[in-house]
C-alpha cells in the first residue's frame, strides 16, 4: 500500500512552489502526493502577477473528498492567503489524526505578498495550535511573533520556544535567510532543541520553492511513519541535494526552482 501525504496549498503556474513543488517533492521521496488546492496564482520565477482565491465551499469540498477516501498518514499545509481560508481550513481537518506540518506562506522569493496581513492573527490563533511542526523562515517567525528577526542561534532558539509557547508542537526554525556560510536549521520543541541541521550555504539565485520542498518533504517522512528529527533530517538532506543542483536545471529568468527530480535525472 502506497504511503499517502495531502498537500493543501495554493498553486503555483511556474512550477517552482507550492501544490506543484509540494507534490514533486512527495513524489521524489516515495509517497503518493494528494492535494487541496487553497488558491490559483499568475506566478513565475520573477514575479507573482495575479491571485484568485478558490471559493470556500470549494476547499472544504476537496478537503472532504481526500480525507473521506484516502488514507492521508500526514498533511502539509502551506498558502492560505486569507482568513476565511485559514478557517475553511481549520474546520476541514479538525478530526484528522494524524501529523499536521505547517508552513506560514508569507511571501513569494519574488517578495510579493501571499498572505493579507489581516490573516497573520488568525493564522496564529487558529492553526497554529493544531501544527504538529511549524516551519517558520527567520521573518516570518518574526512575524507571527511581531519581533525582530532573528540574527543568532540563541534567538532563534528563543523564538521557536515561543512559538511552541503559542500552541505548536514543535518548530523547525529555517536559517536560510540567515548570515554566514553555513545555513543552520533548528528543530525546537517545548523541551528544548531537539536537532540541529547545518549544510554549506550554496552560492545561487535558484531557491524558489525551497520553503515548500522542505515542509512537505517532512510530511512525506511522517507519512512514513518516521519520527518527526527522522523526517526532518531526510527533508534536509533531499533539499540540500535539489539546491545544489539547481542550477543545472536552468529553469526562468529569476529566482528559479530546486531541482527536486536531481536524483532520477539527468540535467
Amino acid at each position: 500500500m502506497a504511503h499517502i501525504a495531502l498537500t493543501i496549498a495554493g498553486s503555483d503556474s511556474g512550477g517552482g512552489a507550492g501544490i506543484q513543488a509540494d507534490l514533486k517533492a512527495m513524489s521524489a521521496l516515495g509517497v503518493y502526493g494528494a492535494s487541496v488546492i487553497t488558491a490559483v496564482t499568475a506566478q513565475n520565477t520573477r514575479a507573482v502577477t495575479a491571485v484568485h482565491g478558490i471559493p470556500l465551499d470549494v476547499i472544504a469540498a476537496q478537503i472532504e473528498a481526500v480525507l473521506s477516501d484516502l488514507d492521508v498518514g500526514a498533511i502539509k499545509i502551506g498558502m492560505l492567503a486569507t482568513p476565511e481560508i485559514i478557517q475553511t481550513v481549520a474546520d476541514g481537518i479538525a478530526e484528522f489524526p494524524g501529523p499536521v506540518v505547517l508552513d506560514p506562506v508569507m511571501i513569494a522569493k519574488s517578495g510579493d505578498a501571499l498572505l493579507a496581513r489581516e490573516a497573520v492573527q488568525t493564522l496564529r490563533d487558529v492553526l497554529l495550535p493544531r501544527a504538529t511542526v511549524l516551519t517558520p523562515n527567520l521573518p516570518e517567525a518574526a512575524c507571527l511573533l511581531d519581533q525582530m528577526v532573528a540574527e543568532t542561534t540563541d534567538e532563534m532558539t528563543a523564538q521557536g520556544h515561543a512559538l511552541c509557547d503559542l500552541g505548536a508542537g514543535a518548530v523547525l526554525m529555517k536559517g536560510g535567510h540567515g548570515k554566514g556560510d553555513v545555513c543552520r536549521d533548528l528543530l525546537v520543541s517545548p523541551d528544548g532543541v531537539v536537532a540541529q541541521f547545518e549544510a554549506p550555504r550554496v552560492d545561487t539565485r535558484n531557491t524558489h520553492g525551497t520553503g515548500c520542498t522542505l515542509s512537505s518533504s517532512i510530511a512525506a517522512g511522517l507519512a512514513k511513519g518516521l519520527r518527526l528529527a527522522d523526517a526532518a533530517a531526510q527533508a534536509h538532506s533531499y533539499l540540500q541535494g535539489a539546491i545544489a543542483a539547481a542550477d543545472a536545471l536552468g529553469v526562468g529568468h529569476g529566482h528559479g526552482p530546486v531541482h527536486h527530480f536531481y536524483r532520477v535525472w539527468e540535467s
